[in-house]
């Protein structure tokens, strides 16, 4: 039976095909301005017929034939050949395989899209991550190599971490559906995969991108140079022989690798029999992830004392998770509302913040029951396009997000420097060296004042104290190297400088499309670039692009949410603009005249600075419009 029709019958008994189509039609929209490849056009291991590779062909699969044969190399090799023409900028746009429900007369359509995050960055993004990887080896990485960084933290990064694309990672129980997810959005099985009601998935599986469905064994992958996996290596062989690469031609696989992780089960047998340290191995994932996904099943919503502790793993990076309660329509209306609260009331109980964590209600069935409840679908469906916009935007912000990530990174091994050099210089010369370390490690909490006053750190930068203290047990205080300024100094450029001119320097607007789709207003005579005219939308609040602003406002330390004059003003010369004109475009941003300055009033700087540069400073408006003001 053709995989035409497969699609249509799974199609025809899941009703969420919906979210596949959209995130479809997001590829279609940003990154190849042409049609959908086909669902049968993921399989490269497969035969593909119809008169040509004609670009308005409709690709069908056929058989899976015996890759030996010549006849075989070679159609695959047209394909591929055919394939790389479709993708590439300049090759035609491709077809689009349409299934219909004869009775809703719903048109079904699969996942696809050309382009890439790494040709992104090839394209766009190259210089900016060669100058952030260059920044992070001369400014950052001396820093944490004097100061044992990574016997406390994580190893130094590589330039593969640095250029790896979006990680999503998958944390849940087993049998919540993370492999399905997985499935539901590649539309195929990886290598290795296998979905059951039992605990199937017995390791990590990093699910990325490739030429052919292979499997890479994690001692091979551990070692590879252009795998962002080098870091494994201190997990050990218990580990490694618990871990893969699955490879397979996905162009959804193009933009982002997906971590599929063990179920968690209840009780200390597993836990105790692993080898190998389980929520260590989720801080370095989620450390290095863009997204974490947790997922609840909607009959299975309490927490094991393993997931517990590897949602407290999570600690640090809240801004990246989300929750995902699937299968939530195996309940009625009524019971997901109790099912919702429960949850929410368990999570508080482990999540110990203020802050509500986004929950999305989903139900991503390969086969959908027949005993489905169908009187919240539609808020299913809202709820897995929220999901999707979040999938969505990985790819497009994962090079700020880079940025960002090695920030926060900066920041802490500024801080692990200070305790570490503070330590040093609280030890003895000569006599009573072993009874000062462990006088210091005991009171390492008084210590950590200490350090919060002689240096100004802020509380929230400082370590998790018993970690910390777990680790000092290893070392000798005698053999740490002493405060050297000069390195500091070097790492606080790269803070208030380099960094934040790296974050000035990045495309604005959606890099995935033509400046004519950014924009459908904006024509070549009045284009914002040619410095000709700017359209009168450019001087709403909403056009601001805060995203790229808020890294470089937080890396200069504001306090209580804000930063003056002095703080601002390293950067904003760095810009280049004459003093005179900077003066204006500070009048105009500080607003409300105090001398400081929030996240908006510095959002609506560095949208001025970039008028300017575009326009000349003639652009510059006499007086801030009131619809630049967002309040």
């Amino acid at each position: 039976m053709g995989f035409a029709h497969d699609m249509k019958k799974k199609t025809e008994s899941m009703r969420n095909g919906a979210f596949k189509s959209a995130l479809g039609h997001n590829y279609h929209s940003q990154m190849t301005g042409g049609g959908l490849v086909t669902a049968s056009s993921l399989m490269d291991d497969c035969e593909y017929t119809k008169d040509s590779y004609s670009d308005d062909s409709t690709y069908k699969l056929s058989t899976s034939p015996d890759l030996s044969t010549p006849s075989a190399k070679s159609k695959k090799a047209s394909y591929q050949e055919h394939k790389k023409n479709k993708f590439s900028k300049s090759g035609p746009s491709f077809g689009l395989s349409l299934e219909t429900n004869p009775a809703s007369g719903t048109v079904y359509q699969g996942i696809g899209g050309g382009g890439s995050f790494t040709n992104l960055i090839h394209d766009d993004y190259r210089p900016l991550m060669d100058e952030l990887k260059e920044t992070y080896r001369r400014k950052i990485r001396p820093l944490e190599t004097t100061y044992n960084f990574e016997g406390f933290h994580s190893a130094p990064l590589s330039d593969s971490d640095i250029e790896a694309k979006p990680m999503v990672l998958l944390l849940g129980q087993y049998s919540t559906g993370k492999t399905t997810f997985i499935k539901h959005l590649t539309e195929f099985d990886y290598p290795g995969s296998h979905i059951g009601v039992e605990p199937t998935t017995d390791r990590f599986v990093a699910v990325m991108n490739g030429v052919e469905s292979r499997v890479i064994p994690g001692n091979a992958a551990a070692v590879t140079a252009d795998l962002p996996f080098r870091g494994l290596n201190k997990f050990g062989q218990a580990f490694l022989t618990r871990f893969q690469v699955s490879q397979c031609p996905s162009p959804l696989l193009e933009n982002m690798t997906l971590i599929d992780t063990p179920g968690i089960l209840a009780g200390n047998k597993q836990r105790i029999e692993r080898g190998y340290d389980f929520t260590k191995t989720i801080e370095w994932f989620a450390e290095r992830a863009d997204l974490i996904l947790l997922f609840f099943d909607s009959h299975k919503l309490d927490i094991s004392d393993e997931f517990k502790a590897s949602i407290h793993a999570l600690k640090g990076h809240e801004e990246k998770v989300r929750v995902i309660l699937n299968k939530s329509d195996m309940v009625n209306q009524q019971q997901l509302m109790r099912v919702y609260g429960a949850l929410m009331w368990s999570l508080g109980k482990v999540i110990q913040t203020p802050e509500v964590m986004r929950v999305y209600l989903g139900s991503f069935w390969l086969h959908r029951p027949s005993n489905a409840f169908e009187d919240c679908r539609a808020l299913l469906d809202a709820e897995q396009a929220d999901l999707l916009r979040d999938l969505r935007d990985l790819p497009r912000n994962a090079a700020i997000r880079k940025v960002n990530e090695i920030v926060k990174r900066a920041r802490l091994a500024k801080v692990h420097a200070y305790i570490i050099g503070h330590l040093k210089k609280e030890m003895p010369a000569v006599f009573g060296k072993a009874t000062r370390q462990q006088e210091l490690i005991r009171d390492l909490d008084k210590e950590f004042h200490k350090v919060q006053h002689i240096y100004g750190v802020p509380e929230g930068d400082f370590p998790n104290i018993d970690k910390f203290r777990q680790s000092l047990r290893a070392y000798k205080f005698e053999s740490f190297s002493k405060i050297k300024e000069p390195i500091l100094a070097t790492v606080e450029e790269a803070l208030s400088v380099d960094l934040p001119k790296l974050m000035r320097r990045f495309p604005q607007g959606n890099p995935l499309l033509e400046q004519a789709q950014r924009n459908p207003f904006l024509t070549p005579e009045n284009d914002l670039m040619g410095g000709v005219e700017i359209p009168p939308s450019y001087w709403h609040f909403s056009s601001i692009d805060k995203a790229s602003s808020m890294p470089v406002f937080m890396s200069l330390h504001p306090i209580d949410g804000r930063i003056n004059g002095s703080t601002a003003k390293p950067y904003l010369m760095s810009t280049g603009l004459s003093k005179e004109i900077l003066a204006k475009v500070w009048t105009l941003a500080d607003w409300d005249a105090n001398g400081y300055m929030d996240e908006n009033e510095f959002a609506v700087a560095m949208h001025l600075i970039r008028a300017i540069e575009n326009g000349g400073e003639a652009v510059l408006p006499d007086a801030l419009p009131r619809t630049m003001i967002p309040y």
